[in-house]
């Protein structure tokens, strides 16, 4: 499946997501996670991330640094490299690398219902 919004980007599976390209990466389309949570970015910088069918409304954003930034009211905040997931030279979704602990989340883009 290509995903339009992409189809001008060029990457390898693992690549970092250069600064200039995170608002389009994230708002390509519905990420869906390994554990069936999902998530949607809008363009203007909110996000909701719905988990066993309770969704919760968040921020996101970039920094300076080209990372990927996620607010969580009323105290959460944590940063992100993203990296591209690339399967048989198309991007298939979003790895979220956080930057405290080196957690990692894979998110794999699906058609919006």
């Amino acid at each position: 499946m290509v995903i339009p919004a992409l189809a001008d980007i060029h990457a390898d599976d693992g690549d970092r997501v250069a600064r200039d390209q995170i608002s389009v990466a994230v708002t390509a389309g519905r990420l869906e996670y390994n554990d069936g949570a999902s998530q949607v970015f809008e363009p203007d910088g909110n996000t909701t991330y719905v988990e066993a069918g309770r969704p919760t409304r968040g921020e996101w954003s970039v920094d300076d640094d080209g990372h990927f930034c996620s607010f969580w009211p009323p105290s959460y905040r944590a940063s992100y490299e993203l990296r591209w997931t690339v399967e048989n030279g198309a991007i298939t979704g979003l790895r979220f690398v956080e930057l405290s602990g080196g957690a990692e989340f894979v998110g794999h883009y699906r058609p919006v219902h």
